[in-house]
């Protein structure tokens, strides 16, 4: 997972920008399937799921450490993506079961 050697500011920049992409669609990916396991739930407490919200949080924490990265970090992107996906899911769950 090492970084490719920069020999410039640009090349850094324009290395950062393509992570910075990735981060995204990776994001974007995960968020598609989130939607997709609301239709397996058959209740809002269960799209809740926070034993499986703690699991997640736990597991990515453990791998930011692994990284040597600040697992603190990781700990406060995955609880704010992990909220706003808990919503979406719910709408998908709402809409879902109007049909």
């Amino acid at each position: 997972m090492q970084p490719k050697e920069c020999d410039t500011l640009t090349q850094a920049r324009e290395a950062i920008d393509s992570v910075d992409e990735e981060i995204v669609t990776l994001i974007a990916k995960r968020n598609d399937y989130i939607k997709q396991i609301a239709h397996f739930k058959t209740s809002i407490e269960e799209v809740k799921a926070e034993d499986r919200i703690n699991a997640v949080i736990s597991k990515a924490r453990e791998r930011a450490i692994s990284l040597d990265l600040s697992p603190n970090l990781i700990n406060d992107l995955y609880v704010r993506m992990i909220n706003a996906m808990v919503e979406s899911e719910i709408a998908e769950f709402k809409n879902a079961k109007r049909h």
